[in-house]
C-alpha cells in the first residue's frame, strides 16, 4: 500500500556510476527505485548497498524478452511507472588498455570497427528506445510521468561541428554518434509525446569518471549526477523537451 503512494522509478545501468549514485540520490527523496541492471547479482549488491527503498530488477537493454519480463514484473507489482531513466551504456569494445586518446586514433570513420559501432549502438541507441517502447503503458498509468534519458555533450553536432570545441577531435561514429542518434530518438520521442502529460528530457552528466571511460573522467560521480536528479525530481510543472547540463545550462542539438 506504501508504495501506491510512492513514485516508483526505473533506472537502467544502474548498478554502477551515474546509474547507482542517482539510484542512491532518488531513493534519499523518498522514491522507491526499481534498481536495473543486466546482472541481477551486481544489482542486488548495489540495492543492499543502497538500502530500503532500492529493489534490484533484471535488465537487459539489448535482450527484448529480458525487456518484457521487466515490464510485466513491475506492472504487476506497482501497476504503473512514475519516472524511467534510461542510462544503461556502453562506450566501447576494443578500448582495452588504451587510453582515450590512443583509441580515438583507431576509432576515426575511416578506421572504425563496423562491429563495434553496431554493438554500441544496440545499447546506446536501440535499448534506450526499446525500453521506452515497453514501458510507455505503465507510464500512461501514472498522472505524473517523466522520462529521462542520460545522453552526453559529445553527441552534440553543433557543439562538435566547431573546431574549438574541446572534444571535437573526439567525435567518432562509436560513442559520440551513437549519443548523437539517442537525442534524434529522444526528439521522436518528444514529438510523440507533446501532447501528453507525460515529459521527456536529455541531460548530460558531463565528463564523469567511471568505467565508461575508464575513470578518465575529470568529475566526481556525485557531481556528474546532478543534474540527472535535478532533472529525475522536477514535478509536474516542469519542463519537458529540454537537453542541459549541470546546472541547468541548455546544451544545442
Amino acid at each position: 500500500m506504501e508504495n501506491q503512494h510512492k513514485r516508483i522509478a526505473l533506472i537502467t545501468g544502474a548498478n554502477q556510476g551515474v546509474g547507482l549514485q542517482v539510484a542512491k540520490e532518488l531513493v534519499a527523496n523518498g522514491i522507491t527505485v526499481l534498481l536495473g541492471s543486466r546482472d541481477f547479482g551486481r544489482g542486488e549488491t548495489a540495492a543492499k548497498e543502497i538500502g530500503t527503498g532500492a529493489i534490484p530488477i533484471q535488465i537487459d537493454v539489448t535482450n527484448q524478452a529480458s525487456i518484457q519480463a521487466a515490464a510485466e514484473r513491475i506492472e504487476k507489482e506497482f501497476g504503473r511507472l512514475d519516472l524511467l531513466v534510461n542510462n544503461a551504456a556502453i562506450s566501447n569494445t576494443r578500448k582495452g588498455d588504451l587510453s582515450l586518446l590512443e583509441y580515438a586514433k583507431i576509432s576515426n570513420a575511416s578506421t572504425v570497427s563496423l562491429d563495434e559501432i553496431r554493438d554500441v549502438w544496440e545499447t546506446n541507441v536501440f535499448g534506450p528506445l526499446a525500453v521506452y517502447q515497453a514501458m510507455l503503458p505503465l507510464l500512461r498509468e501514472s498522472s505524473d510521468a517523466r522520462i529521462v534519458n542520460v545522453s552526453s555533450g559529445v553527441g552534440s553536432l553543433t557543439a562538435n561541428a566547431d573546431p574549438n570545441y574541446p572534444y571535437h577531435k573526439f567525435f567518432s561514429p562509436v560513442y559520440p554518434a551513437s549519443k548523437t542518434a539517442l537525442n534524434a530518438i529522444t526528439l521522436a520521442i518528444m514529438v510523440e509525446l507533446e501532447a501528453t502529460n507525460i515529459k521527456v528530457n536529455l541531460v548530460s552528466p558531463e565528463f564523469t569518471s567511471t568505467n565508461l571511460n575508464g575513470y578518465e573522467g575529470t568529475q566526481s560521480v556525485e557531481d556528474g549526477s546532478r543534474e540527472v536528479v535535478r532533472i529525475a525530481l522536477l514535478g509536474p510543472d516542469g519542463p519537458s523537451g529540454t537537453f542541459t547540463r549541470w546546472e541547468n545550462t541548455v546544451i544545442p542539438w
